[in-house]
């Protein structure tokens, strides 16, 4: 991770919402979730919000070098129908080691529909997919 990661920095993404990011898509083999109204489902806000983030932390990490999403703690508060366009806002406010956490903000050019914190820590791929082979090696087929 470079050193030019810091607290202060800030990026705006925006993303029109297609039916395909309903709740009813969230996950189709869900009977409770196809029942539901067709808005912009929480999972997939939290998505845009980390996407929002990758795109602030990418011009700051190193060749080899990615994130993960660690901790999520955000509010959904108002329904958005497809065909809205959402922008988040996020900005860096602590960057601790490897770890760095982000104030995000939602609104779909209405209403607010979401705000809180996101953390994401700082991986090297190569370290990162050896972790996931050796614990998939250490997996059964019952």
């Amino acid at each position: 991770m470079k050193d030019s990661l810091r607290p202060g920095l800030r990026q705006r993404f925006t993303f029109k919402v297609p039916e395909t990011k309903t709740v009813p898509h969230l996950y189709p083999e869900a009977d409770e979730f196809r029942d539901m109204p067709e808005v912009f489902a929480t999972g997939f806000m939290v998505g845009l919000m980390e996407w929002t983030c990758l795109k602030l932390l990418a011009p700051h990490l190193d060749e080899g070098e990615g994130s993960l999403g660690v901790h999520v703690d955000v509010s959904h508060s108002a329904a958005t129908p497809p065909g809205l366009t959402v922008t988040v806002d996020a900005e860096c406010v602590k960057v601790r080691g490897p770890r760095a956490t982000f104030e995000v903000r939602a609104h779909d050019g209405i209403d607010e529909i979401g705000a809180g914190r996101h953390e994401r820590f700082i991986v090297r791929w190569d370290r990162f997919n050896d972790r996931v082979a050796q614990k998939m090696s250490g997996m059964t087929t019952d």
